[in-house]
């Protein structure tokens, strides 16, 4: 049995971040990471599109805290504690510069993932942080205060165990050995698979600011929206997918959302279609886009109003002009499934939030047993949210640990 002061289970984000801020802070301790994998931080290289989304330029707790559907109440304390700007300066001082981007998400100057990668691999080695792959937890107890840790490849001992396995049902299992509940998982980020007329063959078309509803619920959101070659996605539905990560796994992804795609009421736009009606009356409603819309999305909405290509504004007729403003305020999509947003898996699940200590992120069950991550039910928006509940938790267990 190999003995340490601290073991991890999880070589992620969050195991790394906790490793490297205990060690820096005890070096006199002996950590070490178990990874059931060949190799570690998978999740970091492929975020962002493999630039790594570090974090995100809000500066504010109380607003930071709006961007997670699970754990917006909790991590507000923790926030108060360490978020964006300690985050900026933690890499900084490793030599890691980030830069913000126009939508407020934060990455590496050099573009690339692989910098924060070699960032984590470079300070475990400096600390001395031993790092165990292939090593698969098969079972958790605490005896006489000492956690025992039985592996695929041997098993270990430790006086705290830190677990950082982000959504892994089979730590889940052996958490729920411990006592404590897990909230069953769901997806969280995801995009709707929608087949309609009115956005078919149009992928890669962005309608830059719309609202979004899910009909029949109070699930709604504004933002850019994407049509892609499935359905929709982007920050306007992605919000909608994490917030309504339960609700909409209940309807099992079958349901309607209502869009406005100018953010007009239905009487202000007709309104607004009458003096077009006026102004523009010999050419054609097909040709001059309106309202700033991608060209494409406008002639698809204006095709769906039974207006032809060639109607001027002049020829078209009360049921027309109604159904465009229909069209271009109150659209209902049908949704039939859900995709994964490019490779970056995230659900709503985990740790049930009450058994947790948020000044440490400690067990409230077990002495000694801290989490950091996804494997709470913690989860947000796409933008770099999650890493910063991330590297939150985990500087919060490292400080409970150093005292």
């Amino acid at each position: 049995m190999i003995q340490y002061d601290v073991i991890i289970v999880g070589a992620g984000a969050a195991g790394f971040f906790a490793a490297i801020n205990i060690a820096e802070q005890n070096p006199d301790l002996k950590i070490a990471i178990l990874e059931r994998g060949k190799e570690g931080l998978q999740k970091v290289k492929i975020s962002g599109g493999g630039r790594c989304n570090v974090t995100h330029a809000e500066f504010i707790p109380s607003e930071l805290v709006q961007n997670y559907p699970r754990g917006e109440k909790e991590l507000l304390g923790p926030f108060h504690q360490f978020m964006t700007g300690d985050t900026i300066e933690w890499f900084e001082k490793r030599d890691v510069e980030l830069k913000i981007e126009e939508d407020g998400r934060m990455f590496p100057v050099s573009n690339s993932s692989q910098t924060i990668v070699d960032c984590f691999l470079n300070e475990a080695q400096k600390h001395n942080v031993e790092v165990f792959y292939s090593h698969s937890v098969k079972s958790i107890k605490n005896i006489n205060e000492s956690w025992i840790l039985e592996t695929n490849q041997g098993d270990f001992i430790s006086e705290k165990l830190v677990v950082a396995t982000g959504s892994n049902t089979k730590i889940w299992r052996l958490l729920e050995s411990l006592n404590h509940t897990i909230s069953q998982p769901v997806p969280s980020l995801f995009t709707f698979d929608i087949n309609d007329k009115r956005i078919k063959n149009i992928p890669g078309v962005v309608a830059k600011d719309v609202a979004i509803k899910v009909v029949d619920s109070n699930l709604e959101s504004e933002g850019p929206l994407l049509i892609t070659h499935v359905g929709m996605s982007a920050p306007a539905i992605l919000k909608l997918s994490a917030f309504g990560a339960i609700e909409l796994a209940k309807r099992d992804y079958k349901f309607n959302i209502r869009i406005n795609f100018i953010k007009q009421s239905y009487d202000d736009c007709l309104n607004n279609l009458k003096e077009l009606k006026q102004e523009l009356n010999k050419k054609t409603v097909f040709k001059f886009t309106q309202f700033d819309l991608p060209k494409r999305l406008w002639q698809k909405l204006v095709l769906a109003s039974d207006i032809f290509e060639t109607t001027t504004w002049a020829d078209t007729n009360k049921q027309q002009l109604d159904a465009l403003a229909s069209q271009l305020t109150t659209a209902v999509f049908q949704v039939h499934g859900k995709s994964t947003f490019k490779e970056e898996f995230v659900t709503a699940g985990g740790v049930n939030l009450k058994e947790i200590n948020f000044k440490t992120f400690e067990s409230k069950f077990h002495k000694n047993l801290y989490f950091a991550g996804e494997v709470l039910n913690i989860d947000a928006v796409t933008g770099g949210f999650n890493f910063q509940n991330a590297w939150t938790g985990a500087y919060l267990v490292a400080k409970a640990i150093s005292k």
